[in-house]
């Protein structure tokens, strides 16, 4: 974190005053006041639908229509956006304000190449511009944001980008016009510990070079103590507290801000208490998935997806497998469940190699290996009540429907949640619930074995803290054992007794948590754990990631 210089400050970007948002009657928004300078980064941190997102929405000009600004105003540079009509807008976006998404894949054109989309923004608010002008441009805006090979990426689709350069290719756009301000809308929550420090020290760079105002939304503190030069933190539609990064860290004045500090993981490893048994619960050997694909030419190439992969998992054991994004983890966990068939290798499950199994035999292992998926709302049928994603299982596996709803009842109950949630939809419920529920959906088949993919890494971070106590109490009652997928080493730490480190499909270190923590033994792990919000930038340069096994 730095320090503004007085002469950038001097300049005000950015001013919200007594901001009101209503939706047919209702306030979800009150008044807020923010001010952002020329040169400062805003950090807007509080949970999910405390209404920092809405703030947002609302300078950009991009509410929903049931949605209006009902009082206060917003000024960009002294012009109020709140009384701005729509065209007025359109011509301010991507010009004198931009956005940058959570979610770069659903907000860039999956048909489009990835050089047009931010030569787009170029032609439509710089309409006389010569095409090479604008490629030209684009090939530079692309190199500020540290892409690689420029001219080849320029003609390239969004999915042949892996997250992290889909997330500066839309950072390139944010900066097309060099706009006053930029908004940035959580775009590192989804990303792996080395990706997210690329693009949180990116941020930083850029503003270093550009006299635009970042408003850097998050519910992340390690990003704040990161890239903040001032916070603001919001409750229920409301400010609750603000002022310098270092002060509201280190002194929170408002309750709501200590417990969300409180709530993040802190990286130390759990006690040790697991003890050893005498035969492993699973037992994977040399396992390997390879995917064959062939280009425009024909030319044949494999993936090694997994390759070579050996460990042992003990009951009531939990395994965290780590590592960045396309490192193999999250296929290794669907191997395990036979989500996915693998090449080569053994799953000894009990005794029981299911890479070898098939038809019924498959169906009735997998009834004690269950999976939690990342996303809830989509591992959820919207379309069907809870009580149907909780007794399908158990009621194919015999049990009557009341039998099933009984057990159903009993897991909420479990899981934290009221008996009346089990005829409501997933709509209904919020992002904390809905992963809840996917537990208990798991737990319904009484299963040995549970794999957890990703499954807390889009939590705000005090419902991640309830979801990671209700998995470390739920296993000390059931005894099940558990892989525990995820990028955020801290999390890692703080459930499992041992941790793998996955890179390009290969497991290359394996040991207990503690070791890998407190004395990694390879440079990969290290230079995870150097990625770290709050670290030092010293191992953050993609050439230090560049490690081969």
């Amino acid at each position: 974190m730095t320090e503004t210089t007085g002469a950038a400050s001097a300049q005000r970007v950015l001013e919200i005053s007594g901001l009101e948002i209503r939706s047919a009657g209702r306030v979800l928004v009150q008044g807020v006041d923010l001010r952002i300078d020329a040169g400062e980064i805003l950090c807007l941190v509080g949970e999910s639908g405390s209404g920092k997102s809405l703030t947002a929405s609302a300078v950009m000009g991009l509410l929903p229509g049931s949605l209006s600004v009902s009082a206060g105003s917003i000024r960009l540079a002294g012009q109020d956006l709140a009384a701005a009509g729509e065209a007025q807008m359109r011509r301010l976006r991507g010009d004198r304000v931009a956005m940058v998404f959570q979610e770069p894949m659903t907000s860039l054109n999956p048909l489009m190449r990835v050089g047009r989309q931010i030569g787009e923004v170029l032609q439509v608010h710089r309409p006389g511009l010569a095409a090479a002008r604008v490629r030209a441009r684009v090939l530079e805006l692309m190199r500020d944001v540290h892409l690689p090979t420029p001219e080849t990426l320029v003609d390239a689709f969004p999915h042949q980008l892996s997250g992290g350069q889909r997330q500066r290719v839309m950072i390139a756009m944010a900066l097309a016009l060099e706009p006053l301000l930029i908004i940035a809308d959580e775009p590192t929550t989804a990303l792996d510990v080395t990706t997210q420090a690329q693009v949180l020290k990116l941020f930083r760079e850029l503003l270093s070079r550009h006299s635009s105002a970042v408003l850097f939304i998050t519910h992340d503190f390690d990003v704040v103590q990161d890239i903040a030069d001032h916070v603001a933190v919001m409750q229920s539609g409301r400010l609750v507290e603000q002022g310098p990064a270092a002060q509201v860290l280190s002194q929170p004045r408002h309750e709501y801000t200590r417990r969300l500090l409180a709530a993040v993981p802190s990286g130390r490893p759990k006690p040790q208490t697991h003890q050893p048994a005498a035969q492993a619960l699973l037992s994977v050997r040399r396992l390997n998935l390879v995917y064959e694909s062939r280009n425009l030419l024909g030319a044949s190439r494999s993936t090694h997806a997994v390759a070579d992969v050996s460990f042992d998992l003990e009951r009531g054991e939990t395994l965290g497998i780590v590592g960045e994004s396309g490192s193999g983890k999250s296929t290794l966990g669907r191997c395990i469940t036979r989500a996915h068939a693998p090449t080569s290798g053994e799953i000894l499950f009990d005794g029981t190699d299911m890479a070898l199994l098939s038809g019924a035999s498959l169906r009735q292992a997998r009834r004690r290996v269950q999976m939690v998926f990342q996303d809830p709302y989509r591992s959820l049928n919207p379309r069907r009540r809870i009580v149907s994603a909780l007794t399908e299982g158990p009621m194919e596996c015999g049990l009557s429907a009341a039998e099933a709803r009984a057990k159903a009842a009993e897991l909420l109950a479990l899981v934290g949640l009221p008996q009346d949630s089990l005829d409501r939809y997933p709509h209904q419920f919020s992002g904390g619930q809905r992963q809840r529920i996917c537990i208990a959906r798991a737990l319904a088949m009484e299963p040995d074995l549970v794999v957890a993919d990703e499954a807390v890494s889009a939590l705000d971070v005090s419902v991640q803290a309830q979801v990671l106590e209700l998995f470390a109490r739920l296993q000390r009652r059931l005894g099940f054992a558990m892989i525990f997928i995820t990028h955020d080493l801290r999390v890692a730490a703080q459930i499992c007794d041992r941790i793998g480190v996955m890179q390009r499909g290969r497991l290359l270190e394996l040991g207990p948590a503690r070791q890998i923590v407190e004395a990694p033994s390879h440079a990969y792990t290290r230079h995870l754990f150097a990625s770290l919000p709050g670290r030092a930038d010293d191992a953050r340069t993609p050439s230090a990631l560049e490690t081969t096994p």
